[in-house]
């Protein structure tokens, strides 16, 4: 018997982005996409419900709500949901 995947909202304000790392889980069979997608904190706030993720991959820097905040929302309101930040930096330092 196989344990269900691993739900994995994407929450990040690049819809290219967004694509690649939904396109990056369908090759692992443990884990999913789940269903939509959110470009920013308050979006991915009101999808929680019908999305159902046990992981959010988080962007840090999104616009309305960026990913800190986000993170911390899911913490109080949302405890079971396991949060990752991604973020990138232009400056090598």
């Amino acid at each position: 018997m196989s344990e269900r995947p691993v739900r994995v909202l994407i929450v990040d304000d690049q819809a290219l982005v967004r694509r690649g790392l939904a396109k990056l889980l369908e090759i692992e069979d443990a884990v999913e996409a789940a269903d939509g997608e959110a470009a920013d904190g308050g979006a991915a706030l009101r999808m929680l419900p019908s999305a159902r993720p046990d992981v959010a991959l988080v962007a840090a820097l999104m616009p309305l709500m960026d990913g800190v905040e986000l993170v911390r929302r899911l913490s109080d309101e949302y405890p079971r949901i396991a949060a990752i930040i991604l973020t990138t930096f232009d400056d090598d330092e």
